[in-house]
């Protein structure tokens, strides 16, 4: 049984593990949905539950960013006050490098990446520990990861090893299973919710339009998405919308973009757009904002969201990426981490 509660490329953390102090006075709802399966991988049952949870203010937010480098990994203020280097042990300094994320149990985890497209890594304190559990496949670029199971456990997709991939494995910390395998090719087309259900979008091998979602009975078709996109952000927001930020669209010869999509109601809309048009980047949603730390024009960009409605209020840039880091690893966390 599963309760999904972040998405591969925003995560978010529960407070009360990594935030001795929590800003009171705001509250906000979430919903989320359980799967249970039950004797194959083509039978689930659904229950969803809603619980309210404290809201942490946009001057509390910290975020931990680890690049492709992790030596070059630091810490990042969500005002654009402060940038600060951060030290993070590995046994490789391209460990991240590729690296699909996601908590498991309030820690960081990430899943494969080239060269060791099997690996399993925890994040203890300010060092990545590799596990001896392996994925079930050759994940080596180009896959995502989510928490499910209220953060027990962590769903992975996708990705690209000598084959295009297809196929789904779930991580409860000692053992790696199969579940459905997607109708279509996600390459680079990441994990989101969708109606507190994983979702998809896109392929940067197919370069195709297909979004489907992980129903109770496998995966389904969604409205396909206007442009032939890949190598963009998924982003869920608590009214059971999703995001679709910046990528490449392959219908324009993999032009970089900076449409900022919702899908909602069944229906595609651009709401809005980056600042500077980007791709290969990641992003977090914390509070009532969306984080996005860009490759290519390697701005940080922060987007608010009203409180009631999450309807979208302001873009703004809050610093820059020291070098071209794509798809870094994003942790939020406390002042000072690992600095």
């Amino acid at each position: 049984m599963f309760k999904i509660i972040a998405v591969l490329i925003g995560i978010i953390i529960p407070l009360s593990s990594v935030i001795p102090k929590i800003v009171a006075g705001i509250k906000t709802t979430e919903t989320t949905t359980e799967f249970s399966k039950v004797t194959t991988t083509t039978e689930f049952s659904i229950k969803t539950t809603t619980t309210t949870k404290m809201r942490l203010l946009p001057s509390d937010v910290f975020i931990l960013v680890i690049p492709s480098s992790v030596d070059k990994s630091y810490l990042q203020s969500s005002d654009g006050s402060s940038q600060i280097s951060a030290t993070i042990n590995a046994p490789e300094n391209n460990y991240a490098n590729y690296a699909a994320y996601a908590l498991l149990n309030g820690k960081l985890h990430i899943f494969g990446a080239w060269p060791d497209s099997t690996k399993i890594a925890r994040l203890d304190d300010c060092t990545f520990n590799e596990l001896t559990v392996r994925l079930n496949e050759e994940r080596e670029a180009g896959h995502a990861a989510m928490s499910i199971e209220n953060g027990k456990k962590v769903l992975i997709c996708f990705g690209y090893s000598y084959d295009i991939r297809k196929t789904c494995e779930i991580f409860d910390g000692s053992t790696t299973v199969s579940t459905f395998s997607a109708d279509w090719t996600h390459e680079y087309g990441g994990l989101g919710l969708y109606k507190n259900q994983p979702a998809s979008v896109g392929c940067y091998n197919g370069k195709h339009q297909k979004a489907e979602t992980l129903s109770a009975t496998g995966w389904i078709a969604l409205p396909n998405h206007p442009k032939r996109i890949s190598s963009h952000s998924l982003v869920a927001l608590e009214n059971q919308s999703m995001l679709l930020i910046g990528g490449r669209d392959w219908g324009n010869d993999g032009a970089e973009q900076s449409g900022i999509w919702e899908l909602k109601d069944e229906n595609w809309n651009e709401i809005g757009e980056l600042l500077q048009a980007d791709f290969s980047g990641s992003a977090i949603y914390i509070g009532r904002s969306v984080y996005y730390f860009g490759f290519s024009s390697k701005a940080i960009q922060r987007m608010d969201f009203t409180e009631e409605t999450e309807d979208l209020q302001t873009v703004a840039q809050i610093g820059n990426q020291q070098g071209d880091y794509h798809y870094p690893v994003l942790f939020q966390t406390v002042p000072n981490y690992c600095i």
